[in-house]
């Protein structure tokens, strides 16, 4: 699983280095992105949905959100 730490980047940054990755995942590899900050996990969704990309979204503790994504349906 490939990790991105996006802890401090604000929109556009961590969706930028999510397009920057997008061969990790094109390869089968799951990423998993790391963020503080809510605006980010619904701009990272929104791509995700339109590019297919299959994500499952915690918040392990307040205000720091893992999404992992996967071009396979791993989540449901």
């Amino acid at each position: 699983m490939h990790h991105m730490d996006c802890l401090g980047d604000i929109c556009p940054l961590p969706l930028m280095k999510l397009m920057d990755c997008r061969d990790k995942l094109d390869k089968g590899e799951d990423v998993l992105l790391v963020t503080d900050h809510s605006c980010t996990s619904e701009s990272i969704l929104s791509y995700c949905q339109k590019q297919n990309i299959y994500t499952q979204v915690t918040q392990p503790i307040p205000g720091i959100w893992e999404i992992v994504m996967s071009k396979t349906d791993k989540f449901s």
